[in-house]
């Protein structure tokens, strides 16, 4: 048996493998995907939240403050050029770790806005600081910057009736231009927080880019983070406070390969892959059958040169996730135990040349965890969600999120207004309905958790 596809069918296959699969959202919007249905991450919707009555009062008084209401008229009058700032950003491609072109442009963005300061780190998360009077606290505030499209894609932005259309249009440029809306909104009506807010677009958020950017932020190198707030897709009441975790493998099995004929007996590493997927399948099967939610699949197989020839590698790509630490500990075990049990098992089987050998490299890995629908990050969402109409669902996905929450940061991932489809395909769209009113809830959710000085109220501008 020969695995090898031709040049064409692989991209096919990966690249189908990689739009629907590899990001790791909620809904289908963004690698949130927050209120539609994100490819390769259902949704996992909890019953209706508890809002604590503390939280209502917070949301109610912040939404009544004078300068709330000044930077809510601003958010709707600037709408119009929220949508083309998300048009111009949209149309500045950022493949996976290829983000540096949008990161530029982002950071001149943060700057126009308003910010303090702004510059770039090591991996190209672009910052800008808007400065509290305290400074006691800091928030990061995000959305990420790369999308799952490769080098070549068409990004341009088509425009019928209401709805724009494009390739990561809503996952995730649709956060990264209502972060720019709110800082201005900051700052044109005057409002002055009492601790410091980083404005962040982040890298590397998709399935290949393995959250390195907010693994960044988080690493010893990162900036001081005391709570985080991610926007990601569409949308305006999910609230995500579960991280799903995942771990990722690359499987090689290598051999010397040789002639089907003249070198029969040699150890064969697809007739090894082969094996060990059927022995790591029948033992994943029994053990999510039962417990917390787990899955796993193998997504993507290569590997051999010809139907005639012996391999001399074959490769497979599998996934694995799940709501438990323990449990993804327990089914990546599974693989673990069913690769090496196949790899003797070929080696036994093959009549002459070297043993066979195999390479397990780890390519993703996604924390899990969660925060309690009582933890005050969790019970602003829902309040602000309430305020703007919408009726707030809790729910766990694999965003940047994940990394805080598996820190026990505080931290949420939300969606940033108006409804997106088709994310990760090129017929990703975005439709501004009720957009404002992710924008809106967004803001009440960062004033909440920074504070307002009302003595030190500065000038617009």
């Amino acid at each position: 048996m020969t695995i090898k596809f031709p040049s064409r069918l692989i991209f096919s296959a990966f690249s189908l493998a990689l739009l629907a699969g590899c990001g790791d959202k909620t809904t289908d919007t963004s690698e949130n995907k927050q209120d539609s249905t994100v490819a390769g991450r259902a949704p996992v919707a909890m019953t209706a939240p508890k809002l604590e009555d503390t939280f209502k009062a917070e949301i109610d008084a912040l939404s009544a403050h004078p300068q709330v209401k000044e930077a809510f008229q601003f958010i709707e009058d600037y709408d119009e050029q929220t949508i083309k700032t998300l048009i111009t950003l949209t149309e500045i491609e950022a493949p996976p770790y290829k983000e540096k072109n949008r990161s530029d442009k982002y950071l001149s963005l943060l700057k126009e806005a308003g910010a303090d300061s702004v510059w770039q780190d090591e991996v190209w998360n672009a910052i800008g600081l808007v400065k509290g009077t305290k400074r006691g606290k800091v928030l990061a505030f995000c959305a990420h910057l790369d999308t799952v499209f490769p080098e070549g894609t068409d990004t341009r932005v088509q425009q019928s009736g209401d709805t724009l259309k494009a390739p990561g249009i809503s996952d995730d440029t649709r956060g990264l231009a209502i972060l720019i809306t709110i800082m201005k909104a900051i700052r044109k009506s005057g409002i002055q927080p009492e601790n410091d807010i980083l404005f962040i677009g982040n890298v590397g958020e998709e399935g290949q880019g393995d959250l390195r950017g907010a693994k960044y932020l988080f690493g010893p190198n990162g900036p001081k983070i005391d709570a985080f707030i991610s926007v990601d897709g569409s949308g305006h009441e999910s609230v995500t406070n579960q991280a799903l975790g995942s771990h990722r493998y690359r499987i090689t099995f290598q051999g010397p390969g040789g002639h089907s004929w003249g070198a029969f007996g040699l150890g064969n590493p697809h007739h090894a892959l082969g094996r060990a997927i059927n022995y790591f399948t029948d033992e994943a099967d029994k053990f999510t059958r039962s417990g917390p939610k787990t899955n796993y699949n193998v997504g993507v197989i290569s590997g051999g040169t010809s139907v005639n020839s012996i391999p001399f590698e074959s490769i497979m790509e599998v996934d694995m996730r799940s709501e438990s630490p323990e449990s993804l500990v327990k089914v990546d075990t599974i693989l673990q135990q069913a690769v090496r049990k196949a790899l003797a098992d070929q080696n036994k089987l093959k009549r002459h040349g070297p043993d066979l050998t195999v390479k397990i490299e780890m390519i993703g890995d996604r924390p899990s965890g969660e925060h309690p629908e009582s933890m005050a990050i969790v019970q602003r969402g829902i309040a602000a969600t309430q305020f703007v109409g919408g009726r707030p669902t809790l729910r766990r996905g694999s965003t940047d999120s994940n990394i805080p929450i598996s820190k026990g940061i505080p931290a949420i991932t939300i969606g940033g207004g108006g409804m997106g489809r088709n994310a990760h395909s090129l017929d990703e769209y975005f439709i501004n309905k009720d957009g404002v009113l992710g924008i809106k809830r967004a803001l009440l959710i960062v004033l909440a958790e920074v504070g307002i000085d009302d003595e030190m109220r500065i000038e617009s501008r």
